[in-house]
């Protein structure tokens, strides 16, 4: 298969760093004891010394900030980067429903292990071990750092702290704050951030987007940016380089991420020679507003936790068009809780999202075009009242209201599965470090913790897990253990990178094709969603694999980017991070075709069993799939890191 290379083409092959085996790293022994052993057996940076190195941080979301805080906190100096206008703007706000932590406060029965556990359960058994209990383990620190912060979660009467459940367990683990959790648990890391900004130990680079990575004697030792306002080009220089960009959702082009988050930092890291792991796990969320027209450019998330309280439904009889208020409750199906009754409404995202597609598809969804099911939080207004309901999630009913004009205090919530979350990215070993030495990767970013499926509320507590109380110590041990050379940004390695940037920033201006990025964009959404989207099956892959290096062709041949590359440009900017989904989607697919299993977020129609749940190959499929860059066009060569679990046995996964 022959394609049109992009200029980026020419991007030096990875060649200083190459690794034949993938080694975790992860500590022998007893699983609770591993992290704090791995603690004590790293070694430290003097206090006088950390003031000698510098990080450089990608992205200042939970994960970002957490980490550049706590890193000048330590007294590193620290470069964080954001295309935002303010830290403040990172998806993370728009995480809604909490964060889990094994406290046990509702003496339900929780514990560190439980939490663990349900997060390898939940991913379907396709996490690395290791780092999933230390995430339990520590995730009862950050609730604690986070109301030192003064993060305002919700409390009982009496004073105490609030949970709430979540999909994926029993017991009520996860912390809120209403329906806005995300929100103020980055208003607590961006004020620690600014703190730091304010003592100059941290110096922020808003509207600088990330271009690529610069290795230097086989390190990451910087990066080159694009200002978004002036259009310049720049080269910074650090010790080590974190990247906590986020995930890759929008490859959908329709999903709840925010329009501007994209994968171009880790995909240029995968470029230099960072092994992508799992790209094909991706989440879809089965509480979203569905679709309700082409003019649309995203989609919007409603809370997993409304699914405390309301019970989703679809009519007994396909074709049923009357008003969800006219039909009696004997003729309603409560589809989970048939079918996962020890679960009910709280099963997990990935079984909740294909039962819904499974009741519409049998012609019984609400809404245009059949395409959606009831979210009825009837029944708890009239237990709790409507202002209790209003207490929990008020916001959340405002902002449905505002956007379909229906009121859900009255009647329903109209929901439908939509892409969210991207379990896959850059693989990384126990320390968060990627395969280019000095490059760590957090948060969504990076592979490690949620396997096939990642359970809700999971998500901010991995991002301030990795920021506050992992990073801080891996980084110390990278560079405490020294062999750096000196350069600085006159270095041949970053004058090469920055010529290919410009080289391609030229080609986007030259170009003056037909179409709009947004429209390649949008063709490239469809067809993944309808080929790798919530099911895949093995013609509709290779369907996918043939179509896309062709459009990819077009979109060098034929896209239109107006405006000057000297000035503010929003064209520009998603010409190149398009460019990067097109080869992303490649990979995904082909990620996806030979994984034949079926597994969490990763439905493959040809493995699933008589009742259609997802069929799991452990013997041929118990591993990690981490994907080495050859060039575009050139295939990618497939490691593996097998999948070892001492402290939990192999099982199908069950919530009946």
């Amino acid at each position: 298969m022959t394609t049109t290379d992009s200029p980026l083409t020419s991007v030096r092959r990875p060649t200083e760093y190459v690794a034949s085996t993938l080694n975790a790293k992860a500590p022998v022994g007893p699983i609770e004891k591993k992290w704090e052993k791995h603690k004590f057996d790293m070694k430290l940076v003097n206090p006088a010394n950390k003031r000698k190195y510098t990080v450089i941080m990608v992205g200042t979301g939970l994960a970002g900030a957490a980490a550049a805080a706590t890193m000048a906190e330590l007294g590193y100096n620290v470069q964080a980067f954001c295309y935002q206008d303010s830290p403040r703007r990172a998806h993370s706000i728009a995480a809604q429903g909490g964060i889990n932590a094994a406290k046990n406060y509702q003496n339900d029965g929780d514990s560190v292990y439980r939490l663990f556990y349900d997060t390898i359960k939940g991913g379907d058994f396709r996490a690395r071990e290791a780092n999933v209990y230390r995430l339990a383990e520590v995730s009862v620190n950050i609730i604690d750092q986070c109301v030192a912060q003064g993060v305002p979660f919700a409390r009982e009467y009496a004073g105490y702290l609030d949970n709430r459940s979540f999909g994926g367990a029993q017991v009520s683990r996860t912390f809120y704050a209403r329906g806005q959790t995300g929100q103020q648990l980055l208003l607590g890391a961006y004020q620690a951030l600014s703190r730091q900004i304010g003592l100059g130990k941290v110096q922020m680079f808003p509207r600088t987007e990330m271009l690529d990575l610069v290795i230097i004697d086989g390190r990451a030792r910087g990066i080159v940016t694009r200002n978004m306002v002036t259009g310049k080009i720049e080269s910074h220089i650090a010790d080590a380089v974190v990247i906590a960009s986020g995930g890759y959702s929008n490859v959908f082009y329709l999903s709840t991420n925010a329009k501007g988050c994209n994968t171009t930092a880790i995909w240029r890291a995968h470029r230099r020679g960072a092994f992508f792991a799992n790209p094909c796990y991706t989440q879809i969320h089965p509480t979203c507003i569905p679709v309700s027209g082409d003019h649309q450019s995203k989609l919007t998330l409603m809370s997993e936790s409304l699914r405390n309280d309301g019970r989703v439904w679809v009519p007994k009889k396909a074709g049923d068009s009357r008003p969800p208020h006219q039909i009696p409750d004997s003729e309603r199906d409560y589809f989970l809780e048939r079918k996962y009754p020890s679960y009910g409404n709280l099963a997990p995202r990935d079984i909740s999202s294909r039962s819904a597609k499974q009741v519409c598809d049998e012609g019984r969804g609400v809404g245009p075009g059949g395409l959606g099911v009831y979210l009825d939080l009837g029944d708890a207004i009239k237990r709790l009242g409507a202002d209790t309901v209003k207490e929990r999630y008020g916001n959340l009913f405002d902002m449905y209201e505002r956007i379909t004009g229906e009121n859900p205090y009255e009647v329903p919530f109209r929901i439908y599965p939509a892409v969210h979350y991207t379990m896959g990215g850059l693989w990384v070993d126990y320390n968060l470090m990627s395969t280019i030495p000095g490059l760590f990767v957090a948060g969504e970013a990076n592979f490690s913790d949620h396997g096939a499926n990642r359970l809700g509320a999971s998500a901010l507590m991995q991002g301030l897990a990795d920021g506050y109380f992992v990073l801080p110590y891996t980084i110390g041990d990278y560079l405490a253990r020294g062999g750096l050379a000196k350069a600085d940004t006159t270095h041949p390695a970053f004058k090469e990178v920055e010529s290919e940037i410009a080289g391609q920033v030229n080609k986007f201006m030259s170009i003056n094709g037909k179409r709009t990025v947004d429209d390649f964009h949008r063709e490239l959404g469809k067809l993944m969603w309808a080929d790798c989207g919530m099911a895949r099956n093995d013609a509709g892959l290779r369907k996918a694999l043939q179509r896309i290096p062709e459009l990819r062709a077009e979109f060098w041949e034929n896209v239109r980017v107006p405006g000057s590359a000297d000035d503010l440009n929003q064209s520009l900017e998603k010409a190149g991070r398009v460019a990067d989904f097109m080869e992303l989607a490649e990979l995904m697919c082909r990620d996806a075709l030979h994984r034949t299993e079926s597994c969490g977020g990763h439905f493959r129609e040809e493995s699933q069993t008589p009742e259609g749940e997802a069929l799991r190959d452990d013997e041929n499929f118990a591993y990690v799939a981490a994907w080495e860059w050859n060039g575009a066009g050139q295939g990618q060569n497939l490691h593996r890191e097998a999948l070892n679990y001492e402290s939990v046995q192999l099982a199908t996964r069950s919530y009946k």
